[in-house]
């Protein structure tokens, strides 16, 4: 089958791989209807992280039809259309049982990687190399899917493929940061990112009643879909003045809740945002925390700050005083999306929550490379690129 697969660092190519098999009895395998970029996806495409290896098919974000299921699959038959959250889970463990999806004791087959680093081994997921199991992405004409009753999920009658695709992985991680960070009826809330991920944040925030949301960017078309598309009120980083607007929009205290949406791929033009650029092209940190550090800054005293950007390992000079300071409670995660992937399809089907707008480029799976490059470097107003491997 064809895929798209990681060759070096900015290097991608689409080339023929061995087809995938059912290996367990709760395995499926699924035919790739729709597969989409991810800002996480940027570590690996730029080299950052060594546990992705030449060949590696890349992708996690996608939805397609079952095409063959293992013995003990009771939920899905073949012909049935799902999208797939793209973290893989046991279901049965005591994380999951906790609803802690992304921790799953089971998901990851190479937890010796990452245990001797951060003590656990990291969950498993799709595309994302040896470190999170080694899973081959979905950036291929198919894929196949552990534990399939846990992790793949019927799309409702009459939802559209171009607004399912996006509960795999943006809509679910975005609520995650809103529910987790303990957004409130009445809160003031700060997203940096107003890419889909930071958008679907920005939207469960006003969902679960937020008074006033505020999505932070640089880029006024990712700004203009947020304001239209979400109904939240939007700031340019570059052309005003953040945490002046901040302030004066909550009452002079600061956001209740600070969101960072956009992790390692963070911008920016000050000298502490170069010193970050040059050590992490340098190698000796592989993360530019500048809107997790800008978060910390903004959010008010007793706050609360959850970081949903990628990062992968340590950064440097992050502000732990300011943290400790100010009172916050600091979270992050990995998305839980088994938790959350339901009931975002059925808000979709309601009409609730709209993603399709994300998807700015579809193009097939041969032109995939292109659709990178326009991803990372944002030309033509790309949000998401969305690629159709069997189209």
């Amino acid at each position: 089958m064809k895929a798209l697969v990681w060759q070096g660092a900015n290097e991608l190519a689409v080339t023929r791989v061995p087809d995938p098999h059912v290996r367990n009895e709760q395995d499926a395998i699924v035919q790739v209807r729709k597969t989409a970029t991810c800002g996480s996806d940027l570590h690996l495409l730029g080299g950052y992280d060594p546990f992705v290896r030449r060949g590696d098919v890349l992708g996690h974000e996608f939805l397609g039809e079952v095409v063959e299921v293992g013995p003990q699959v009771r939920k899905h038959r073949v012909g049935d259309r799902v999208v797939v959250c793209s973290f893989v889970a046991c279901g049965r463990c005591w994380y999951c049982q906790q609803q802690e999806f992304s921790l799953c004791d089971n998901g990851n087959t190479n937890p010796a990687l990452t245990e001797a680093a951060r003590g656990v081994a990291s969950g498993g997921c799709y595309g994302h190399g040896y470190a999170f199991g080694g899973f081959a992405g979905s950036h291929a004409e198919y894929i196949r899917v552990p534990y399939a009753d846990q992790g793949a999920f019927a799309v409702p009658e009459g939802l559209s493929d171009e607004r399912a695709l996006f509960a795999s992985d943006a809509a679910p991680t975005g609520w995650m940061g809103a529910h987790l960070g303990g957004v409130k009826p009445g809160d003031v809330v700060a997203v940096w990112g107003a890419g889909a991920v930071g958008q679907m944040a920005a939207r469960a925030a006003v969902l679960l009643g937020a008074a006033r949301v505020i999505v932070i960017d640089r880029l006024d078309d990712r700004l203009a879909m947020a304001r239209e598309q979400q109904g939240v009120a939007t700031l340019n980083c570059q052309t005003q003045d953040v945490g002046g607007d901040l302030l004066e929009r909550s009452g002079g205290r600061g956001p209740d809740v600070c969101i960072d949406a956009v992790g390692m791929p963070a911008p920016g033009a000050t000298p502490r945002t170069w010193y970050d650029l040059v050590r992490q092209r340098l190698r000796p940190e592989s993360e530019r925390p500048v809107a997790a550090r800008e978060a910390v800054h903004h959010c008010r005293k007793g706050g609360s700050v959850f970081l949903l950007g990628s990062y992968a390992a340590g950064v440097d000079k992050f502000p732990l005083g300011a943290v400790m300071d100010k009172g916050l409670t600091l979270r992050g995660a990995q998305q839980h999306g088994h938790r959350y992937i339901p009931m975002l399809l059925e808000r979709m089907a309601r009409g609730e929550i709209v993603t399709e707008q994300f998807a700015t480029h579809t193009m097939p799976l041969d032109a995939a490379p292109h659709g990178y490059a326009m991803f990372q470097q944002k030309t033509d107003g790309c949000v998401r690129a969305v690629f159709e491997p069997t189209h």
